[in-house]
């Protein structure tokens, strides 16, 4: 038996396998931009862990998430044990399930409208009354494709630029845009269905808020600080949202405004850590991680023998 670490990017991911090398836990890599399997074969045993990323088809895995979510079906078919499992895939790649799933446990986030076409996004943007305003496609990745509009000729200058990417799957959100109150927002980060940390996160880049060293941008600033001693009610209702859905392996992003209200935006199904920030607090999520998978791997192995 072994972990099965089902993801697309192996930059992304070399981080996790030291950490997996380092605890002496057994694993494989499945790459799976491209690939094809049996529905109908069984599948081998072990811990399978999802990381697919939305985010994916800009570094051209265009079909990485639909694999995977056939492969997680199969997995969960056939009674194997599936870290972030379908569901997981789902959310990752919706924007618009993520807010409805935040809505279901009491969670404020910004008003926010979708649509398909044109005409359609327009007319989002001014039903939602304000501006400046967010147009982010629904399904993105570590921020990109996310723009500040500031008012309504500039969106229709925007979607009628032959330079600009249509979401993938054809919907726009148009979103109320919440001024940080400091410049910063804030990813709250679970392991194992368990809350590890919080930690700030500079926004004067920009909307590119990717963790991971390899999406490092040149900077003058730490742009990550983990906050410790972190207590929020929001992260009772984070851990109860997640559990409903399955999902033991999050980051999850919110701005406070002026008035110090918190409104989340964003559920990160295939989570990073900033290595730089955690070493200033002696933690490691990587590590953590591998600790959470090695675990679950020797409960099978006590089970089986």
């Amino acid at each position: 038996m072994r972990v099965h670490v089902l993801h697309e990017n192996d930059v992304w991911s070399a981080p996790l396998f030291e950490a997996l090398k380092r605890r002496g836990v057994p694993f494989e890599s499945w790459h799976l931009a491209e690939g094809r399997f049996d529905p109908l074969a069984e599948p081998p045993h072990g811990v399978f862990y999802n990381r697919m990323s939305a985010s994916s088809h800009t570094r051209g895995h265009r079909f990485g998430p639909e694999l995977t979510r056939h492969i997680l079906s199969w997995l969960e078919a056939n009674g194997r044990r599936v870290v972030n499992g379908r569901r997981a895939v789902e959310l990752e790649v919706s924007k618009l399930e993520q807010l409805a799933a935040l809505a279901a446990y009491g969670v404020p986030a910004p008003r926010t409208l979708g649509a398909v076409g044109r005409e359609a996004t327009l007319a989002a943007a001014r039903s939602l009354g304000k501006t400046p305003f967010i147009l982010k496609p629904n399904r993105g990745g570590a921020g990109k494709g996310v723009q500040l509009i500031e008012d309504l000729d500039r969106l229709a200058a925007v979607l009628d630029d032959p330079e600009t990417e249509a979401p993938l799957d054809g919907l726009w959100l148009v979103q109320d845009y919440v001024r940080p109150s400091d410049a910063s927002i804030t990813r709250c980060e679970f392991v194992g269905g368990q809350f590890l940390y919080a930690v700030r996160v500079d926004t004067s880049d920009g909307f590119e808020l990717c963790p991971a060293d390899a999406c490092a941008l040149p900077s003058g600033r730490e742009k990550f600080e983990i906050v410790e001693d972190f207590d929020d009610p929001l992260v009772a209702r984070y851990g109860r949202m997640l559990a409903a859905h399955g999902i033991e392996v999050a980051g999850l992003e919110f701005v406070r405004d002026a008035s110090g209200q918190a409104f989340t935006y964003d559920i990160n199904t295939n989570t990073n850590y900033n290595a730089a920030a955690e070493a200033r607090v002696g933690v490691s999520g990587m590590d953590r991680l591998a600790l959470f998978l090695g675990g679950e791997l020797e409960k099978l192995r006590r089970a089986a023998a």
